[in-house]
């Protein structure tokens, strides 16, 4: 592909009927930077040009000339997009389309206006009880629903979790997803954010979908104490509690929540709550989630404990305002990568089903106006859209437990994992734990 160009996407007659529609980044106008990091940037944008004109969505641009230096990273970012195009939910985010210049991949998502879950966190120290159940209920509907196309999350926390202008949850940033992970499967990556982090992952002993479920315990934990279960003042003390710590639980969590939770934070993954077949199911079952009625949940029937004070479709007023200052600016695509370079994002144009329908009646479909977020806001964090975990290995190729790199250092001269905790802004929260 020749620098600048953009790849084309044929809407063939055996599709749609219809002739093709070039989509590039010059039918989108920039409005807001909603994140930025190493690998590029995230934008608020606006259709301007071909089907849903006029709507609003968020724009992820990444550099290809970062991500090819790394294969891992190349293949973390093609499983990304692909997982957006497998998995439809509503409470999974929106993919609608990805395209490629010469030098940059793009990805045009639903734009989440809610925020992350981490702000809301922050604004109310801690959840009440049933406030956190219906949060918690939606991540283990989307939970289950990747689990049963053979997708396993592996970062689930606050960051990752987003909210559309209803306030309903959207989980968000895939790069991290393992697939065909099925019963009996197992794999080795270490990847993730560590307080998040189950045992299995830690003594790489081999995980599967389980982890999934200790994260929601953790997720749990967090929401209705104030910080996740076990932290330290470094990584590997943070390590060493999760391994080998008893789980310590305040006295003022009701019965149900404090059974839930024992259940999910089991360190044997086999006697994990949702390690069975039934995955999501027996987790369903739990007294804690007894008032939820789940086909009401999954249809959105069910009222939000909050909704977003939004004043418009562009409002970004729950973005951090680090980013939402800054002047919208997609510098220009002057990179030329080798073919073999550019061959390993080939076939990353993507037109979602919808769009292409839309195009076969002839007539725009209105968008679920709901914006991506970005996890940039957050201290534990850092400000990449890739989000720059700490992955050993390839996914298919990847390496046993016993050549696994060494735990990080206390001094953090390593960097093997995501930025920890919420540090200083975690301990001022929720009465200082």
């Amino acid at each position: 592909m020749e620098n600048g160009e953009t790849e084309e996407v044929e809407l063939t007659s055996a599709s749609v009927n219809r002739d093709s529609e070039r989509v590039g980044p010059d039918c989108f106008e920039l409005l807001t930077v909603l994140g930025k990091g190493a690998y590029g940037k995230v934008f608020q944008v606006r259709k301007v040009q071909g089907s849903q004109t006029g709507k609003i969505f968020a724009m992820k641009v990444l550099k290809k000339a970062k991500i090819v230096c790394s294969a891992k990273d190349t293949a973390h970012t093609r499983a990304e997009r692909e997982i957006l195009e497998t998995v439809r939910h509503p409470f999974i985010v929106d993919l609608w389309y990805a395209f490629q210049t010469g030098g940059k991949l793009y990805l045009i998502l639903e734009c989440l206006s809610g925020g992350e879950l981490f702000m809301q966190l922050e604004k109310e120290g801690i959840f009440m009880e049933d406030t956190a159940c219906f949060y918690l209920a939606e991540i283990t509907l989307a939970l289950g629903h990747l689990h049963s196309n053979g997708i396993i999350y592996r970062d689930l926390k606050p960051e990752n979790i987003m909210l559309n202008h209803e306030g309903h949850i959207k989980l968000t940033d895939f790069g991290l997803c393992k697939e065909s992970i099925h019963d009996g499967s197992v794999t080795h990556t270490f990847c993730g954010t560590i307080e998040y982090m189950a045992p299995e992952i830690l003594n790489r002993s081999g995980h599967n979908r389980a982890v999934d479920w200790w994260s929601l315990g953790a997720l749990m934990y967090d929401m209705m104490t104030g910080s996740p279960p076990f932290s330290a003042e470094n990584r590997k003390k943070t390590i060493e509690k999760i391994l080998k710590c008893k789980l310590n639980l305040p006295p003022y969590l009701t019965p149900d929540a404090r059974e839930l939770i024992k259940k999910l934070l089991k360190k044997n993954p086999a006697q994990r709550l949702g390690s069975s077949k039934a995955d999501c199911a027996d987790i369903q079952k739990q007294p804690f989630f007894r008032h939820i009625n789940w086909d009401d949940l999954l249809n959105k029937r069910v009222e939000p404990p909050y909704r977003p004070s939004l004043h418009s479709d562009e409002d970004v007023s729950q973005f951090d305002s680090r980013f939402t200052k800054q002047t919208p600016v997609d510098s220009p695509d002057d990179t030329t990568l080798s073919d073999s370079a550019n061959h390993a994002f080939s076939g990353f144009t993507y037109v979602a089903p919808s769009v292409l329908e839309s195009l076969k009646e002839g007539f725009s479909v209105e968008p679920r106006l709901r914006p991506v977020r970005r996890h940039n806001s957050s201290p534990r964090t850092p400000i990449s859209p890739l989000s720059e975990p700490f992955k050993i290995s390839i996914d298919g190729e990847e390496e046993p437990p016993a050549q696994a790199p060494p735990l990080p250092a206390e001094n953090g001269a390593s960097k093997p994992i995501r930025t920890p905790g919420r540090n200083k802004k975690q301990k001022g929260r929720r009465g200082g734990k």
